[in-house]
């Protein structure tokens, strides 16, 4: 189908009921279909009218992935203006000079950046409200001019903080270039495809680069497939996203595979015997079969891109019998210039170009490219535009070969540019910039080293007597954007670096030949490890580090985090909380003694045995159909008309939930253990069966802790958790101990059902009559999970069955809800006083 604009694009794919998008935060899981974001989108869309907001604009998008995203990317392009992602690891400071250098009208930010270091000079939105509940716009409100396929669509700039960053314009004609030939390609398999739909990719690449957005929002319609977005980079979190939700493809960096590589060698150790390869794909996925149970059977491919993908890494993943689909691109070309068919890879090249692009290899190696989809140059940058773009090739700085077949091989660059693992391009002049300024350096360059298949940012440098370089590390470092962070140094031994006659240019060349040719020799990475200094040695091998190092200085990427805290997990042979990690500043905190370990007792329940996944076991079988028809018939048949008889109830305030639609969290004082039958017989019989209630882990001691009671107190408590959560369906939330986050990711995935929950936030019946302090935790799960929270007050339950009492006396009650309440911000203290004083006031 020939289409003209983006927007053509658009009015064909999203339109659909199927589900589109789905985010997990890490508590809840939300879920929208392409009308939702079609909708949302043209709400958008009229609101850059109302605020006068006019086409040609441009709208700077600061936000981490999450569904809102794409509707701000497609809600920018209906109302024509241009859009400008930033990736949300950005610095303000970065984002203040981008958003200078276009003009920005709009910012729409996430909820993981600096909000409050936003200027006020610009309209400000949180990408949070776009798509919240409300009427659907009429998307032919307003004239529609026709859109030019020339028309600028994104701006999408380098990463730097010292020097003027450089945007690529694209146009709807360079998108549309790369995703016209991709869609062709994959129309020829869509009816093979079908037995295996809905198929989910799940996105890990930032929306912020013109890949990642092809991943989420353009390629997967055309298969009507889902996009899974998730916060964590954690690999036990990432394999239970793609077990759980049976996703088809993950979509990620290098970087991501080899830390999914360490994971799958700790639980799967027989993974490191390497077998020759077997032709047959099914016999190597017979061989590893408990490798794909751990990812779920359906899941079958990575697709790689951002940074170059290791040879070993791929063969790695190949010999377990997952395909790994790589090619090679750049947001200059919008960004795909070839790709490898998922059916026809070859090991070591990135494929062959996608229809409409050609590639030449220039005299000097270096790969040249021509094509509809090259962007027409640089954002206000003439200079540079002219310096890369001569006689209609695009100039990409790399060097590669093609074979016989037309397969392109990336053999490395031409510019000095450096790539992270990440994907994330480093311009060496750009630290230098802030490195020569630094007190203690008369002379210093910055050159990409290759540690473990990886490129990182290494300084060379001259020092003033007596400077400790450090010192100076720590300074630099905290001036710099996190994928520009000194990972390494080298001193140099003459006052003066190599440098070119005449121009006095830097001989870089000659210098990262010097570090890689051993001035610091490597470390024994087989070494014995005795401390947290052996391990974070590992992944700073190019620089001594001690127990005062900070983490600050080491410069580690979020992914890189994830394998440190992994290594620190096998050497010391124990599960470290993530929170006591994030918290620590100096290697000295990550030693046994002084990192916290997840304190998960030996005897509870899990889900899976891998390190790393630990959870408490929550009952699903009770949110079974079959069950869910048991636990109605016993309510309305013994359980609730038994409450009535014992219970006279009163009922009042009903009215307030009719202003709310959908899940809600009811919290109510707590006086009896009749409390949550009288509230369920006190609600409307709409409501009343689709409640989750949560009770005290601890009140279930002998199931969850048989090591600590007899046996007697083993059987009773175990009789007693199966008959609450079939006939309540209760859930444990531990007051004393770990595991409450798992209990409102469990909470999450009720209320994303759609289902309510019951909790009582003081935590333990009254002895008086009078209400407890509420716990905090209310306040957790009001603001994490972003659910009305309903009170709800309970007058007389205590006389009718006392906390000391064995039977229940006939007597009136009074059940009163209150008006729903939404609670923001972090002080869950104070979130908890609101919901106290709330149910107080009924």
């Amino acid at each position: 189908m020939q289409r003209e604009t983006l927007l053509d694009y658009f009015a064909d794919r999203i339109r659909s009921k199927s589900e589109f998008l789905v985010y997990d935060d890490g508590y809840r899981t939300y879920r929208y279909t392409y009308d939702d974001v079609r909708h949302a989108a043209f709400a958008l869309d009229q609101r850059f009218a109302l605020t006068g907001i006019k086409p040609g604009s441009t709208a700077v998008i600061w936000g981490e992935n999450r569904p809102e995203w794409i509707v701000a990317l497609w809600g920018c392009l209906l109302a024509r203006v241009v859009i400008v992602p930033i990736d949300y690891r950005a610095s303000p400071t970065l984002l203040k000079r981008v958003s200078s250098i276009v003009d920005a009208s709009v910012l729409l930010v996430g909820e993981e950046v600096p909000i409050q270091s936003v200027s006020d000079e610009v309209h400000v939105w949180r990408l949070a409200d776009l798509l919240a509940t409300g009427t659907e716009p009429d998307e032919n409100s307003r004239p529609r001019p026709n859109v030019n396929s020339d028309e600028l669509a994104e701006i999408i700039f380098t990463s730097g903080t010292t020097a003027e960053p450089k945007g690529v314009q694209l146009t709807h004609h360079n998108i549309l270039a790369n995703i016209g030939p991709v869609e062709r390609e994959v129309t020829k398999y869509r009816t093979y495809a079908r037995p295996f739909y809905p198929l989910r990719f799940l996105n890990l690449l930032p929306l912020s680069h013109m890949f990642g957005q092809a991943m989420a929002t353009f390629i997967p319609p055309m298969l009507s497939g889902v996009t899974v977005f998730m916060r964590s980079y954690n690999p036990a979190d990432i394999i239970i996203q793609i077990r759980s939700r049976r996703v088809s493809v993950l979509v990620c960096v290098p970087k991501i595979l080899e830390v999914l590589r360490d994971y799958i060698l700790r639980v799967s150790p027989e993974v490191a015997d390497e077998q020759p390869a077997q032709a047959n794909i099914a016999a190597r996925w017979w061989r590893y079969r408990r490798v794909h149970k751990l990812f779920g059977f359906k899941f079958w491919a990575f697709v790689v891109g951002a940074a170059p993908l290791s040879p070993k890494l791929e063969a790695f993943w190949a010999r377990l019998g997952f395909l790994v689909i790589q090619g090679y691109g750049l947001t200059e070309t919008a960004p795909i210039v070839t790709l490898n068919h998922p059916f026809h890879t070859r090991r070591g090249t990135v494929g062959t170009p996608i229809a409409g692009v050609e590639v030449r290899i220039a005299s000097d190696g270096e790969i040249l490219v021509r094509g509809d989809n090259v962007s027409t140059g640089y954002y206000k940058a003439p200079a540079e535009t002219k310096a890369v773009f001569q006689d209609g090739w695009f100039h990409t700085g790399d060097i590669g070969s093609i074979d016989e077949s037309g397969r392109l091989t990336v053999r490395g660059r031409k510019k000095e540019v450096i790539v992270t693992p990440e994907g994330l391009n480093v311009f060496p002049e750009d630290v230098e910039r802030v490195l020569r300024v630094a007190r203690g350096i008369k002379d210093a360059a910055v050159v990409g080293v290759t540690v473990e298949g990886h490129e990182r940012v290494h300084a060379v440098m001259v020092l003033e007597p007596n400077v400790r370089p450090e010192e100076v590390l720590r300074s630099v470092n905290s001036k710099l954007e996190d994928h520009q962070k000194i990972r390494g140094y080298s001193l140099w031994t003459t006052d003066n670096l190599p440098r070119t006659e005449g121009t006095q240019k830097l001989k870089r060349a000659a210098l990262k030949d010097w570090v890689q040719t051993g001035n610091n020799p490597q470390p024994d990475l087989a070494v014995e490890v005795k401390s947290a200094i052996d391990v974070v040695q590992r992944f700073s091998p190019d620089r001594p580090v001690t127990k005062d190092t900070t983490l600050e200085e080491l410069g580690l990427s979020s992914i890189e985090r994830i394998e440190l805290m992994m290594a620190l997990e096998q050497a010391f042979d124990r599960s470290i909380d993530e929170g006591s990690f994030g918290a620590a500043t100096t290697v000295n905190d990550l030693n046994p003694d002084t990192v916290v370990s997840r304190s998960t007792p030996e005897h509870v329940p899990i889900i899976t045995g891998t390190p790393g996944t630990e959870f408490l076991e929550f009952p699903t079988w009770n949110r079974t159909l079959a069950a869910r028809v048991a636990r109605h018939l016993a309510l309305a048949t013994v359980l609730l008309p038994l409450t009535r008889v014992f219970a006279w109830i009163r009922v009042e305030g009903l009215e307030h939930l009719d202003t709310v639609d959908g899940p809600v969290v009811y919290a109510a004082n707590h006086q009896s253990h009749l409390d949550a039958p009288v509230i369920l017989a006190a609600l409307p019989s709409d409501r009343r069966y689709r409640i989750a209630t949560a009770a005290a882990k601890e009140f279930f001691e002998g199931y969850f802790h048989p090591e600590r009671c007899s046996r007697w107190t083993v059987f009773t408590s175990s009789v007693s958790y199966y008959l609450a959560s079939i006939l309540f369906n209760v859930f444990p939330l531990p007051q004393r101990e770990t595991g409450a986050k798992m209990s409102i990711r469990y909470l999450g995935d009720l209320l994303g059902e759609g289902s309510s929950a019951l909790i009582f936030p003081e935590g333990r019946r009254t002895q008086t009559g009078a209400i407890d302090r509420f716990q905090p935790g209310i306040g957790i799960i009001a603001e994490r999970l972003r659910v009305p929270i309903v009170p709800v007050r309970l007058v007389g339950l205590d006389r009718i069955l006392h906390r000391s009492w064995r039977m229940a006396r006939p007597g009136r009650a009074r059940v009163v809800f209150g008006a729903p309440i939404t609670l923001e911000g972090d002080d869950y203290e104070c979130l908890a006083e609101k919901v106290e004083a709330a149910v107080r006031a009924l």
